[in-house]
């Protein structure tokens, strides 16, 4: 009989001769694994996928190893990072440069560097709720996950300090906030205004290191004549001796910036604050909140576009002219007075303000764009919110997260479109289908 009885059930699959842990990362109940919730509201296709149903085995294959690093750093979040430095550049009127492209990948850096850090501090909760991420499974070791945040730290500072010490300045305070973050301030209640003030100081990075390599450009650095660099239509050169230009553009800039900063701030905040219950769920009014800032953040985009952009001068033109003169700022074949000269403005040819009466200030491209890019906003970030509202469990509270962090691309776009550089909106929400599709592979929560 006992023959008979290990017979049978080494017929049995070997599902069911083990009871399982949990199915999809659902909890198992009575015996039997919980019923996945039905997340098809979200219609979004997913933006979690479910975690392995086994725990992976470390060293399994160069293919695992890889598969494991873009686990750990989120890769499809990466998307979210390159709008930062272009909405920053556009926010002092700038067009994208060298100083740019050292802010994204200083960024990038930094980014990835929190990346690791947050699951090299969370391994053992992730242990309890996660136990298919990297470092639990043991497919990354907390060693080599602390040594990767270290080195892309360090990669990210030194980006930055070749933009110029006023970018490795704002570099720094970003890498000291990701850092406290991550190791003490995410299980706080200063844990979403602390991540508010990294996505607000990645895009003053992106504004000060721009805006300090075209102030370089056009004060030099050495003797001898230097050529400025072109400036994007709108955009204010900077005035002054050589020393006085180098010190007003980064202060000026950030100035410049703060206004789109705080918005894209706000909205990190929100993001934030949802990501807090996506492990356990069971918060309706937290979605509810974000779901009315996410309106009012894109009712104040709309409602700015047409006043003044931040950082342009109060009156036409950069020089000073006498009363009664006949000068025409906007045009440079109208000599200014002799007594009245402007000591900072470019040649000829190189700069033309916006302000002409009979030319408009941005393209007809521009409000298009900005309405596009702000209904993709809440597009994208609104009805997952509202879901996990209705239901909060935690696959829609982590899609309302990684809707929300794909949100941030078109509310880039929207803040660079709204600073008159439809350019640089275009090109951030070129990433957007990127995003979409690399989240569908890799949760970006």
């Amino acid at each position: 009989m006992r023959r008979l009885l290990l017979s049978a059930l080494g017929a049995l699959p070997a599902g069911l001769r083990a009871a399982p842990a949990g199915l999809n990362g659902h909890a198992v109940r009575g015996g039997r694994p919980a019923a996945a919730p039905d997340d098809g509201l979200s219609g979004t296709g997913g933006t979690a996928p479910a975690p392995d149903r086994h725990r992976p085995s470390p060293g399994r294959g160069r293919g695992d190893t890889v598969r494991a690093w873009t686990e750990l750093f989120r890769v499809s979040a990466l998307f979210s990072v390159p709008g930062d430095a272009l909405a920053g550049a556009a926010a002092v009127g700038r067009s994208p440069g060298r100083g740019t492209a050292l802010a994204i990948g200083a960024s990038l850096c930094l980014y990835e560097a929190g990346m690791a850090l947050n699951d090299w501090a969370d391994r053992e909760e992730d242990a309890v709720d996660r136990p298919h991420r990297p470092i639990p499974s043991g497919r990354i070791s907390p060693s080599a996950a602390l040594g990767a945040a270290g080195a892309l730290t360090a990669a990210g500072l030194t980006l930055a300090a070749r933009a110029g010490r006023p970018a490795l300045a704002v570099a720094t305070g970003l890498a000291a906030t990701v850092w406290a973050y991550d190791l003490h301030l995410k299980h706080t209640k200063a844990g979403p205004a602390a991540m508010a003030a990294a996505r607000s100081l990645d895009l003053l990075l992106g504004a000060t290191a721009t805006a300090t390599a075209t102030s370089t450009a056009y004060a030099g650095t050495g003797p001898g004549p230097r050529a400025p660099r072109p400036m994007r239509l709108g955009a204010v050169p900077p005035t002054g001796p050589d020393n006085v230009a180098r010190a007003a553009g980064p202060a000026r800039s950030l100035l410049a910036a703060l206004p789109a900063a705080l918005v894209l701030g706000a909205h990190t905040y929100g993001v934030t604050a949802v990501s807090r219950h996506e492990a356990q769920g069971g918060s309706t009014a937290v979605p509810l909140a974000v779901l009315a800032t996410t309106t009012a953040l894109a009712a104040a985009v709309l409602a700015t576009h047409q006043r003044q952009r931040p950082g342009e001068p109060a009156t036409p033109g950069l020089a000073a002219t006498a009363p009664g003169s006949s000068h025409r700022p906007d045009h440079p074949h109208h000599p200014a007075p002799p007594a009245m000269p402007d000591l900072g403005a470019p040649p000829p040819g190189t700069y033309r303000p916006s302000h002409h009466p009979h030319r408009p200030t941005a393209p007809a491209l521009t409000p298009l764009l900005l309405t596009a890019s702000t209904g993709a906003y809440l597009r994208t970030a609104g009805p997952p919110l509202l879901h996990a509202a209705l239901n909060p469990s935690p696959p829609l509270t982590q899609r309302a997260v990684g809707g929300g962090i794909r949100a941030m691309i078109p509310l880039q776009a929207a803040l660079a479109a709204r600073a008159g550089a439809p350019g640089s909106g275009l090109a951030v929400m070129a990433l957007v289908p990127l995003a979409r599709s690399l989240a569908r592979k890799v949760s970006p929560t």
